[in-house]
């Protein structure tokens, strides 16, 4: 789910393709005609090694043709390989470890140390729990590795984008599929909306 590249707008987005539902609705219900999204696949959070490369060719990609790039993703699983490639690129991205931190607030979410053994779910995750969760970890094949995998976890959190009742229901059994407690915690977009906003008042 991308917007078209138009080369015409001031301001490119480069998003994970998991966050692209949710941009999009920003832009539209803020009427940022001025921004251009472009998503990289969602499956590279399988192969965050390969995330600084997508980015920086991306970057290169559409440099040329926009006033500015802001790059819509949090380190996720980089190591910090992505930040030194934006500096070194001269585009600033969001901030936070990953998109469940930002969803709830990097500064609310550094609060749950006794989160450690807790699972999340977003909106997207939810969505597509067969194949970003339970096909890659082979359980759709081995549902024994269930208890291997998730032994140590204690309880699924889902960060709620929407008010859904489906997605709702759909997470308190990805919940149960998972052998784990339930918790329902409603983020709306968080830093990802503030950021957004921060980035489309920028000239």
């Amino acid at each position: 789910m991308s917007a078209p590249v138009n080369d015409a707008g001031r301001v490119l987005l480069i998003a994970c393709g998991a966050l692209a539902r949710e941009i999009l609705a920003l832009i539209r219900l803020n009427g940022w005609d001025h921004m251009t999204l472009v998503c990289l696949p969602a499956n590279l959070h399988l192969y965050p090694d390969r995330i600084a490369d997508a980015v920086e060719d991306t970057v290169k990609k559409h440099a040329a043709s926009f006033q500015r790039i802001f790059v819509a993703y949090a380190d996720c699983g980089t190591g910090g390989l992505l930040r030194a490639r934006c500096d070194a690129l001269g585009v600033e991205m969001i901030q936070g470890p990953h998109c469940y931190s930002f969803y709830e607030g990097n500064d609310t979410f550094a609060q749950h140390d006794d989160e450690i053994t807790a699972f999340y779910l977003t909106d997207f995750l939810v969505r597509q729990f067969d194949a970003f969760v339970w096909k890659p970890m082979g359980l759709d094949r081995h549902p024994q590795l269930r208890d291997m995998i998730f032994g140590n976890y204690t309880k699924l959190v889902y960060q709620a984008q929407t008010d859904d009742a489906a997605l709702r229901a759909k997470a308190e059994e990805c919940a149960r599929r998972l052998d784990l407690d339930y918790e329902y915690r409603f983020t709306g977009y968080g830093e990802l909306d503030t950021t957004l906003a921060d980035v489309a008042k920028k000239k």
